[in-house]
């Protein structure tokens, strides 16, 4: 906890004029503590408008300031265990200026310095410390939930115990308290020598003996999945920790180390802190004034899974298939509403995949992809032989692509509905084999469900009696019919590598986009401190 002396001057002068209503009438009869907060505000029209309605009363330097800097160092000297950029704040130099300042004009200008730290923490821990967007513009769509600084500021000044409203600014969600728990825990661990030697092999299997097995074992127990052994042969507990190892970053639980088990196995605890860290930042993404929805779809991307959330609990979940890794063809990361789902649907190939992949198709042969009609303006199907595809480019095709809805069709039985800019949405498809698959990258960049049916009567279930008799007659109808949804339904598109699992405990998956390891980068460019991570 970091004390600051209270600057030890009273200056009649200066109380008199913060007992002002309104601030002077012109620059010329402000006082040099006046004057030279009007000055520093200036480049900040929040804090500047601030001040000036407030009739320049301080916020840090008056009668009430030395609890409010309490509560801010306070603040500060926590930010690194949120994984903050510290070094944007500059406590120590904050520090420094509050305890040398000496007259009116140096008072004024560290007056408003920490109300410039205040409005910058205050931003970072609610709602993030990067514009994501920025970055990655082609891949993250995101709006972060930015406050108004203005009521920020007006909140902390009004606010009678600053030390509890810096406190509550944090997400306040069960996965950012995890996450914090699991950084220092890990920090800890770095600190200690993290989980000792790797395993030195490319595979270990049941009934296997050797010191790679022991080395299997002994950093098994060290991470906690594994309680205390001493056999050197791979045996069914060791199996059984295994299996548990896997079901905690995302392998098929058969027990057995194989080569992306013990890839994942010989990873340190510095990577998984690199991981942490970047959930923490996308959690405050996720800090939406009003929350998720008490009911939301949260789509967590290299978790492979669809999930619909109902009052904080998972009530239904279903494996998934996210875009490709191509950079073309990855999965935006944003939210939007669902709104309704469409049974029978037809396939509108968008304009990106048309040029990538089909037009070139049936410039090399005009029947390429027969089982697409080529619709023009007013809806009507043109026949192939009537057009010469070599004369258009994606851009000037003044067609439109379509498959007609049936058994082969892209989209499945049904496709599930928040429209948004980028074509993005859930769907079925009639590629199952690949839901069977560990890694599953391989769509154009829209969701995948493996089970849209009961997907779609969870969804239906709140505003009819009998969802599931009445969504499949219109399956079996072969009809192309819109349903509404009464409700619209919040949809999450996500990111996260570190999450938690009901029961607590940590999950860890890859990054398949390489979207953390970018994030982390920038994270510590912007003056995150990462104990273990130099480097």
């Amino acid at each position: 906890m970091i004390l600051l002396p209270y600057l030890g001057r009273t200056c009649a002068a200066i109380a008199l004029a913060f007992s002002l209503s309104a601030p002077p009438a012109s620059a010329t009869a402000l006082t040099g503590f006046l004057q030279s907060v009007a000055e520093a505000a200036a480049a900040d029209p929040v804090i500047a408008e601030y001040y000036r309605e407030a009739g320049y009363a301080p916020l840090w330097t008056g009668e009430d300031g030395p609890e409010r800097r309490e509560a801010l160092f306070r603040a500060l000297s926590q930010a690194e265990a949120h994984g903050l950029p510290v070094a944007r704040y500059d406590a120590e130099g904050l520090a420094a200026a509050f305890r040398n300042a000496r007259g009116e004009r140096e008072i004024g200008q560290v007056e408003v310095r920490a109300t410039q730290v205040l409005l910058s923490y205050s931003r970072d821990i609610q709602s993030g410390a990067l514009e994501p967007a920025e970055l990655m513009p082609g891949e993250i769509k995101r709006t972060l939930p930015r406050r108004d600084p203005a009521a920020t500021l007006a909140a902390f000044a009004a606010s009678e115990a600053p030390g509890a409203f810096l406190r509550d600014l944090a997400p306040r969600s069960a996965l950012y308290v995890r996450l914090m728990r699991e950084k220092a825990r890990l920090e800890r661990l770095i600190g200690t020598g993290g989980w000792g030697p790797g395993v030195p092999a490319d595979a270990l299997s049941p009934g296997q003996g050797g010191p790679a097995v022991v080395a299997l074992r002994d950093r098994l127990v060290a991470m906690g999945y594994l309680g205390r052994s001493a056999s050197a042969i791979y045996d069914a507990d060791l199996a059984a920790a295994v299996r548990v190892f896997q079901v905690a970053h995302g392998i098929e639980p058969d027990g057995v180390a194989g080569a992306s088990t013990l890839a994942e196995i010989n990873k340190g605890p510095e990577e998984r802190l690199r991981s942490v860290v970047v959930a923490l930042e996308r959690e405050r993404w996720m800090n939406i004034p009003g929350g998720l929805g008490a009911r939301h779809v949260w789509v967590n991307l290299p978790d492979f899974h669809a999930r619909i959330v109902d009052d904080g609990k998972v009530t239904f979940q279903t494996r998934a298939v996210v875009g490709e890794r191509q950079p073309d063809k990855r999965t935006y990361e944003f939210s939007d509403e669902m709104e309704y789902m469409e049974v029978n649907p037809d396939w509108t190939v968008p304009r990106s995949i048309l040029g990538r992949d089909y037009l070139p198709r049936m410039q090399r042969n005009p029947n390429a992809a027969s089982y697409l009609q080529i619709i023009d303006s007013r809806g009507r199907v043109v026949p192939r032989s009537a057009i010469n595809f070599s004369a258009y480019t994606a851009r000037n095709f003044p067609f439109s692509v379509r498959q007609a809805p049936g058994s082969s069709n892209a989209l499945g039985t049904v496709k599930f509905m928040f429209p948004n800019p980028y074509a993005i949405y859930l769907h079925d498809t009639p590629a199952k084999e690949l839901f069977q698959r560990e890694v599953r990258d391989y769509s154009s960049g829209c969701i995948r469900l493996n089970d849209p049916h009961e997907f779609a009567y969870r969804l239906l279930a709140r505003q009819m009696d009998d969802p599931r008799s009445h969504f499949d007659a219109l399956v079996n109808s072969g009809r192309q019919t819109r349903v509404g949804l009464d409700a619209h339904v919040p949809v999450h598109l996500v990111y996260f590598t570190a999450f938690s699992s009901a029961d607590g405990r940590m999950q860890y998956r890859r990054d398949i986009y390489d979207r953390d390891a970018r994030l982390f980068d920038a994270l510590v460019a912007a003056g995150v401190a990462v104990p273990g991570t130099e480097g």
